[in-house]
């Protein structure tokens, strides 16, 4: 049997939900998440599940959210001046705003609250503080090639 280890290339089918079931992600069925072990392209407690899996196995984890999207930090969230954000801004409960930073960067906020007067914007990413509960199949294992040896 094929087993999961670091820099493995593996290929996954899931399902993300939350803790009253709600499903956040999942992978489509004919295009499962691909990506390398111990690279950092998924959340810390997604690679770490994986790893140590075989090829065929199905299990279900749960990550605290230290291992997903870390806790939900009360300075991200921030209540500004509605004059300071474009007019023609939708400004709806739940739904997401892009921010640009000076630097160039962009980065996303979430309307809390919004009134005349005031908008309340969370930075938080939406699934910051909680733990999330994976249901995995590790459908393939392509191991590293070994490192090729220099001459002497």
């Amino acid at each position: 049997m094929i087993r999961a280890e670091k820099l493995d290339t593996v290929t996954v089918q899931y399902i993300g939900e939350i803790e009253d079931g709600t499903i956040f992600d999942q992978s489509p069925e004919d295009r499962p998440l691909c990506f390398i072990l111990g690279k950092e392209e998924v959340i810390p407690g997604f690679d770490a599940a994986v790893q140590g899996m075989y090829q065929g196995e199905k299990k279900t984890v749960t990550i605290n959210c230290q291992d997903a999207y870390g806790e939900h930090k009360k300075e991200l969230i921030e209540t500004v001046d509605r004059s300071l954000l474009p007019e023609n801004v939708a400004l709806e409960i739940g739904g997401q705003l892009e921010v640009t930073r000076q630097d160039h960067t962009i980065f996303h906020v979430i309307v809390q609250e919004a009134d005349e007067k005031t908008v309340t914007l969370d930075a938080n990413h939406p699934l910051a503080g909680k733990s999330l509960i994976f249901k995995l199949q590790l459908l393939k294992v392509v191991k590293q090639a070994p490192a090729a040896k220099m001459p002497h």
